[in-house]
């Protein structure tokens, strides 16, 4: 075997450049980037100093061997079984295979890796030299076999364990970066062995100033590393490895002992801060770290010594990846932002985020931006010069929003505590450019995000929400962590009722003199139409001694009314299970009987049909959804069409001096005044009044009906 060995670092995507760099820093002269890695060419010398120097790489892989994959398999067996193996193992050594890519030929890992291990057994056996084992959990050796199109290349991997395993973080936080990426954060943030200080607002468990203490420090990446893929290689030279770990010893003794370095982490969990705490004691590093239980947006700037320069803001802000979370994370980049600008001025940011809309929020220009990824996630480093003026970048903006929103709040929470509610709309479109609904629920808001017109270009709609979102915090008294988000479009079918990642935020609010429970996180809708408040109140009033009939049910909050107001009986249809526990629960919370009351799940159409005539109820509220195909129901449900059908089918049930109560939302519904007559039904329409003061701007929200039997 030559001195010269072909070599190949893999890393992961984006981080080629760097890793290129990085090679010829640590004097590799041959080094070629390609996807995913670097190949190079090196003596052992060279390959030990990639392995113990290497911030970015994954695994430094030797190469042993390649051939072609074509329609004899047996041809790739008897390849990798050409390979002098006896140079490099002994048929006494355990070896695993691990199999990456795919072709027409090889479509498994699995069987390509069966087939190199065939090779290398085949190869032991025709000497006569036994058979080495196969371990997965431990093995002597790696063997990494990689596939790209037709080509099958074989290497030993000299790393062993990946390489982003440093050895000194055994516990991390909820969303951890790879100790590789947040190296690469640091290189490109421009972390040098001349960084003074550096603050993380957003540390976690501490492994982005630790990896740039690293950098700062000399201390090589495998300092603490002990187990090698190449310690039971045959042709590894201890001598020549203690030989380099021990100048790494030395390199990092002195810059430790000649700096003045000092490290400032901080988070809101306690908990992480003494995990980050750990991961630098077990590097010996713990007397360079200062780790405070503190907020990002309240942080302060430690005072810069005389002479102290090169001072660095690196952070990692949570991304907002859970739907739900989107107002809190924008809101803090945005208070982040202005912290930064408060605090910082003089200093380097360069800060990660999940994506351009989030670092939008900070209302920085940055100076260069930089691709990575974060496992399969896309994300964005930004660098910003705080040492140069920062003015917020924003148009200026009209005071016509902030303006609307206080005095709307202002009118209307005095009239809800007033009219007894807790639950009310602050805001419907009132200024059209920001189109969305803003609904309270006790200290709660939920931002409903209206489809933007065709004309309006998406970003443009985006930045008015934000805008909207920005507004509401600034001017009214609800935290960002209680301000939810949730994007109402025009839906069709099944998508009308579809529920989002739960999360299970709810709160109780109060109507008149009934309680609901509300949902603020996890559905569409949240238990509780607003707009059907005095529909509700009417049913209440019509149903002392009487029995009800509730379609459509949705959570029952009509039926927990019409109890409350004393009905004999209330009946509850609706097709969904889950709409109809939660209707149940209603009942609970305002301590109401589930009997004599009753929950039935079926579809409201075919359960009218199925009725006897001789079921009679007194009042019967009919709420339908303007459009419904629901796979549980026979037929496609289309209010326009179908509430003459709906309305005659209620009609058979409805005693003669009863009475139904008919809501719709569909905007431009025309009630088919003949087609009732033919059924000998007549309708009064109460839609004006019952219209309440919080939705008096929307006038459209829903029309209602008093429906009766005709008088002959």
């Amino acid at each position: 075997m030559t001195s010269a060995l072909q070599l190949f670092a893999t890393c992961a995507k984006g981080l080629e450049p760097l890793l290129f760099d990085e090679l010829q820093r640590l004097g590799i002269e041959d080094v070629q980037q390609t996807l995913a890695g670097c190949r190079f060419t090196s003596d052992r010398e060279g390959a030990y100093r990639v392995c113990l120097w290497s911030r970015l790489a994954s695994r430094v892989l030797l190469q042993l061997g390649q051939c072609p994959v074509g329609n004899d398999l047996g041809a790739v067996s008897a390849a990798v079984a050409a390979t002098p193996w006896q140079e490099h193992m002994d048929a006494t050594q355990s070896f695993v295979v691990d199999f990456t890519g795919q072709n027409q030929q090889i479509r498994h890992t699995q069987f390509g890796s069966q087939l190199v291990k065939d090779g290398i057994v085949d190869y032991f056996r025709d000497a006569g030299l036994g058979r080495p084992n196969v371990d997965k959990a431990d093995p002597d050796l790696r063997i990494n076999a990689h596939l790209q199109r037709d080509q099958l290349t074989w290497y030993l991997d000299l790393s062993g364990e990946a390489l982003h395993k440093r050895g000194y973080r055994l516990q991390q936080g909820a969303a951890p970066l790879r100790e590789t990426l947040a190296a690469a954060i640091a290189i490109r943030a421009g972390v040098t062995t001349d960084t003074d200080i550096i603050v993380d607002p957003f540390c976690g468990s501490g492994t982005l100033l630790i990896e740039a203490a690293m950098i700062i420090l000399e201390h090589a990446p495998g300092l603490r590393r002990d187990n090698w893929g190449f310690r039971y290689w045959k042709q590894h030279q201890p001598e020549l490895w203690q030989q380099l770990h021990e100048q790494a010893e030395a390199t990092h003794r002195q810059a430790k002992e000649a700096s003045s370095l000092k490290l400032y982490g901080s988070d809101t969990d306690p908990r992480v801060l003494a995990i980050a705490d750990q991961n630098a004691e077990r590097l010996d590093l713990n007397g360079f770290f200062h780790w405070q239980t503190c907020d990002a947006t309240k942080v302060a700037a430690p005072v810069l010594e005389e002479g102290q320069q090169n001072a660095l803001v690196i952070c990692n802000p949570p991304y907002g990846e859970r739907l739900g979370e989107e107002v809190e994370t924008l809101l803090l980049y945005r208070r982040f932002g202005q912290r930064l600008r408060q605090a910082f001025q003089g200093w380097q940011v360069a800060l990660l985020a999940g994506d351009e809309g989030l670092l939008k929020r900070v209302k920085m220009r940055s100076h260069k931006k930089y691709k990575l990824y974060n496992g399969a996630l896309e994300v964005v480093l930004a660098l910003y010069d705080l040492t140069k003026e920062q003015v917020e970048f924003t148009k200026e903006q009209s005071s016509d929003l902030a303006n609307r929103l206080k005095k709307n709040y202002q009118k209307l929470e005095k009239w809800a505590a007033k009219e007894g509610v807790s639950a009310w709309r602050l805001y419907d479109a009132d200024l059209p450019e920001y189109n969305a609904a803003v609904d309270v629920y006790n200290e709660h808001v939920v931002i409903q995000e209206y489809a933007a017109p065709k004309d309006i270009p998406p970003a443009v709609a985006k930045e008015r929400l934000w805008f909207l979102l920005d507004t509401l915090a600034e001017e009214l008294p609800f935290a960002a962590a209680n301000m939810h988000l949730k994007v109402r479009q025009k839906q069709a079918g099944k998508q009308q009722y579809q529920r989002q990642q739960l999360r299970g935020i709810t709160t109780i609010v109060h109507e008149y003199n009934a309680q609901f429970k509300i949902n603020l996180s996890d559905y569409l809708d949240t238990g509780l139409f607003l707009d059907h408040r005095w529909a509700r109140r009417k049913i209440a009033e019509l149903s002392q001694n009487k029995v009800v009939l509730n379609l459509f049910a949705y959570t029952c909050s009509a039926s927990v009314h019409a109890a409350l107001g004393g009905a004999l009986s209330v009946t509850s249809v609706d097709l969904s299970k889950t709409y109809l526990g939660w209707g149940e629960e209603n009942f609970r919370l305002n301590g109401l009987p589930l009997r004599p009351h009753s929950f039935i799940q079926a579809d409201c159409m075919q359960w009218l049909q199925k009725q006897p005539p001789q079921q009679r109820f007194d009042v019967i509220f009919l709420d339908p959804p303007t459009f419904s195909n629901s796979k549980r129901m026979q037929d496609v449900l289309d209010t326009q069409r179908d509430h003459v059908q709906l309305l005659k089918l209620a009609g058979r049930l409805l005693k003669d001096d009863g009475v139904i109560i008919f809501s719709t939302n569909k905007k431009k519904f025309k009630l088919d005044h003949a087609g009732l007559a033919d059924a000998f039904l007549q309708a009064d329409d109460w839609t004006q009044r019952s219209i309440s003061l919080d939705f008096a701007r929307h006038k459209g929200i829903h029309q209602l009906f008093k429906v009766t039997q005709s008088v002959d």
